[in-house]
């Protein structure tokens, strides 16, 4: 068992709130507001929003990632359709067969080295439309940053988006991390969705300092006829909604998601640098985010994992995934580096 309080590389969802967050919503937290969204945070929220992605986007809060995601999907899809995505992607490996249960829709994977999808990855199935045997596919869904913490640049989500379209298809994108894909590429999010042809965004700011701030985002709004009903049925519509709302607020309103995605991002290039010093131990993907994956010796794990909790990404190679947050500290680096070195000399 995890030792209590103990801080490590596990991921961005074990850090705490921000003080500026858990301020913010004691300060809203007076008297009687309107529940489900008709309150007046939650409409200045959504003003906020549409300043990022732009007007006409069309935006819906809920309480986590995989809600985000399902929600998406749903509306982008019929029951006979498919959705592809990456072998490593959140909705194929870490969402309990939500996205299946939820849209009645087959996941088509593609396997991949770095987390990313590229137009021939995907070719593989486009094929089967207009035949009722075949479950058609309608959906690309890619994240971003990947699961392995690499980054699309604009070029690439166009060239996918371009492509799906020419096909008739849409483009979904977990966001979870979208925050430190805008802080790695020096860009704002319009320009990683908005601009490049996204359909539906799940947009995410828990793992950036948040308590449970999510929100799927159409940037057509014919796509989202009836979420509301949707949001409903699938139990991701909050009651005392403001305090959802109060959370992008904070962070959006004066750049406070970038500081935090900023310091996760430093904190994991600062990791990369000093373990690159450790020949036994392989960083096995760019660091481009605030993920750091690594094959390590397999008898330093448990020792490491005893005094800074971590989890395992494939044992069979013995690599493992380090995750920096808004809140990791160099001091966390240093100690962490400290006792790799006592361990592998």
């Amino acid at each position: 068992m995890q030792k209590k309080n103990i801080r490590g590389f596990a991921s961005d969802n074990n850090a705490g709130i921000h003080p500026e967050i858990l301020a913010e919503m004691k300060k809203i937290n007076i008297g009687h507001e309107i529940g489900y969204g008709d309150d007046v945070y939650t409409e200045k929220t959504i003003e906020l929003l549409k300043k990022y992605f732009g007007k006409d986007i069309d935006a819906y809060f809920v309480f986590n990632g995989t809600g985000a995601n399902i929600l998406a999907l749903k509306m982008l899809t019929d029951s006979f359709n498919s959705i592809i995505c990456a072998e490593t992607s959140h909705i194929n490996v870490d969402e309990c067969g939500a996205p299946e249960k939820f849209t009645g829709c087959k996941l088509l994977t593609v396997p991949t080295k770095d987390g990313k999808l590229t137009i021939e990855k995907i070719a593989q199935h486009m094929h089967g439309f207009d035949f009722e045997h075949h479950s058609q596919p309608k959906v690309i869904s890619i994240t971003q940053t990947s699961e392995m913490g690499t980054v699309y640049r604009p070029e690439e989500i166009k060239q996918i988006t371009d492509y799906a379209h020419r096909n008739g298809m849409f483009v979904h994108m977990d966001g979870a991390r979208l925050s430190n894909a805008a802080v790695f590429l020096n860009t704002d999010f319009r320009t990683i969705t908005t601009d490049v042809g996204i359909d539906a965004l799940s947009f995410g700011l828990t793992k950036n300092g948040a308590m449970n701030a999510e929100a799927v985002i159409f940037f057509d709004q014919a796509l989202s006829e009836n979420t509301k009903y949707f949001r409903k049925q699938s139990a991701q519509l909050a009651s005392k909604m403001r305090f959802i709302s109060v959370q992008f607020e904070t962070l959006l309103r004066e750049d406070l998601w970038r500081k935090n995605a900023e310091n996760a991002n430093k904190m994991a290039q600062l990791l990369a640098e000093k373990i690159a010093a450790f020949s036994e131990i392989k960083i096995t993907q760019k660091v481009e985010s605030n993920g750091v994956f690594a094959i390590v010796p397999t008898d330093i794990i448990k020792p490491l994992k005893n005094e800074f909790f971590f989890y395992m990404w494939d044992e069979h190679r013995s690599e493992v995934r380090w995750m920096t947050s808004f809140d990791t500290t160099k001091k966390d680096v240093n100690d962490f580096i400290e006792l790799i070195g006592r361990l592998v000399t």
